[in-house]
């Protein structure tokens, strides 16, 4: 089992969001509306209660300071406060049921391989895609929008770090 640390967007930037009403760096409205889709919250990395949950849909750059090529993006936090996802939680077990794009980089913003997981695999891939030495880290992206959920990387050795789980029983 590799250490994983999974790193949600800074707390900072949603408060930024929900107090400007506008996306970082960029300056663009943020536009908020009743959830109709899952998500998820890129904050506290929980799946969005359709029609029940305010969310807030901004532009960000997952690549903002460890990539030079800015690619920003729509992703959703909800509207309301929420505790960021800790970082040393493991994959978010709200996001296992939901399809995903694993995208393994490189220094250098280096796209190295791609896994698209479902069918709860997600642990697997992530462990096949971390035994790749050049891999620096993993985006996890939405398999139907494509848009940027949370990145993943092999721990520090400290105590904000998990572990990729070996697939239990079924």
């Amino acid at each position: 089992m590799i250490p994983i640390r999974v790193t949600a967007i800074p707390s900072e930037i949603a408060v930024q969001v929900r107090a400007s009403k506008r996306s970082p760096r960029y300056g663009f409205p943020s536009h908020t509306e009743v959830a109709n889709g899952h998500g998820p919250c890129r904050h506290c990395l929980r799946a969005f209660h359709i029609g029940a949950e305010q969310r807030t849909l901004f532009t960000y750059d997952p690549f903002d300071g460890i990539g030079q090529l800015p690619l920003p993006g729509p992703i959703y936090i909800h509207t309301e406060a929420c505790e960021r996802y800790p970082e040393n939680a493991g994959y978010p077990d709200d996001l296992r049921k939901h399809s995903a794009i694993l995208e393994a980089y490189a220094k250098g913003q280096h796209l190295i391989a791609q896994r698209l997981v479902d069918n709860g695999s997600h642990d697997i891939a992530i462990e096949e895609l971390l035994q790749l030495r050049e891999v620096e880290y993993i985006e996890v992206r939405d398999k139907e929008a494509g848009c940027y959920d949370f990145r993943i990387e092999r721990s520090t050795g400290t105590n904000t770090d998990s572990a990729v789980q070996p697939p239990g029983p079924a």
